[in-house]
């Protein structure tokens, strides 16, 4: 080699070195951020003023134990279930004023602590309050609806409604109001994150989803 030669050589090699390193580089994963609980119950309990997130036990309660009929309780809810239903919010498939707006605001990190956090919260117990109508809710909730083609509610949210972790949610002590609303909105077509339960709810009478939903409200 002579001495023209090499310093072309050294030169392609360092740039052929640089591009290699470049390219490892873009071909290294992403650090994954750890889930934190901890940051997430703060949120949950403060919220996040200068982004105008508010606190979300304002609806949803302390620890998560929702005393508004109307918004769900969350305490003891499995965590990959909440964290997809904190995505779903801001996609068409599930659309609700108030929290698509807020699940909007929160990043990907912050639904992942928040559900983490609500997931370690105990959940305080309900009743079912309509003894007219809870053997109804009973018979639905264990055994379906033969005749309407409506599966038993206990065949995938379990005995207790205890859910099955990343599955099915966590139904048991369930606000009716808030069961109900669910199951309108899945009826209606207002809610479409899970085509099971719209054909299930599209099956089913206001009156049997009511009873069930008291049934529901019942169960630990």
């Amino acid at each position: 080699m002579n001495r023209l030669t090499f310093p072309f050589v050294r030169s392609l090699l360092v740039a052929t070195l640089a591009v290699c390193a470049s390219a490892s580089a873009a071909e290294a994963p992403k650090a994954v951020a750890k889930v934190d609980p901890a940051k997430g119950g703060t949120l949950y309990d403060s919220g996040d003023a200068a982004r105008g997130l508010p606190a979300c036990l304002s609806c949803h309660g302390a620890a998560g134990n929702s005393t508004i009929v109307a918004n769900p309780k969350l305490a003891g809810q499995f965590e990959a279930y909440t964290h997809k239903q904190l995505i779903d919010f801001t996609t068409p498939n599930r659309q609700q004023p108030v929290m698509t707006t807020y699940a909007k605001m929160l990043t990907e990190d912050e639904k992942k602590n928040i559900a983490a956090w609500l997931a370690m919260q105990k959940q305080k117990p309900g009743a079912a309050k309509n003894k007219d109508t809870v053997e109804l809710g009973r018979k639905i909730y264990r055994g379906g609806i033969a005749e309407k083609g409506v599966a038993a509610c206990a065949s995938c949210h379990g005995a207790n409604a205890g859910g099955i972790p990343a599955q099915y949610p966590r139904l048991s002590g369930q606000h009716q109001d808030y069961t109900f609303a669910q199951l309108d909105a899945f009826k209606n077509g207002v809610r479409k994150n899970s085509p099971q339960m719209t054909t299930l709810a599209q099956r089913m009478s206001p009156e049997e989803m009511k009873a069930v939903s008291d049934y529901i409200a019942g169960l630990r």
